[in-house]
């Protein structure tokens, strides 16, 4: 059984990036957009992903206080940007955007579920 994550503040910086990111996909910004047209994603869907990420932030800071759940949201990240990292890499998209936000996002969520529940 998972617990409530050993230390808190990863947690809550995880959160409050996915935040800032949903934020700036709602009207997606000029990065956002160009992710959307380099992977192919239809950018009338993107209000799906501003949902899950707004999801994903309320579950990891649910889970600061109930067993279980922050360990399945930060997974749930962690598959996000990994099917995120896939579609850069099948589209042939791997510009800056690729190697640091995605990326970038995929090492940070990894590192979370790591030292939050596995450490």
């Amino acid at each position: 059984m998972f617990h409530v994550p050993s230390s808190a503040w990863p947690t809550i910086l995880l959160a409050a990036i996915l935040f800032g990111d949903a934020l700036i996909s709602v009207v997606p910004v000029k990065l956002v957009r160009d992710c959307y047209r380099g992977v192919g994603f239809p950018a009338d869907w993107g209000w799906a992903l501003v949902y899950i990420k707004l999801l994903a932030v309320a579950g990891l800071l649910v889970g600061l206080w109930q067993p279980g759940v922050g360990v399945a949201a930060t997974a749930g990240v962690v598959a996000y940007f990994v099917a995120a990292s896939t579609a850069h890499v099948k589209a042939g998209f791997l510009s800056s955007t690729f190697w640091v936000n995605c990326l970038g996002m995929l090492v940070l969520s990894v590192a979370v579920l790591v030292y939050s529940y596995v450490v």
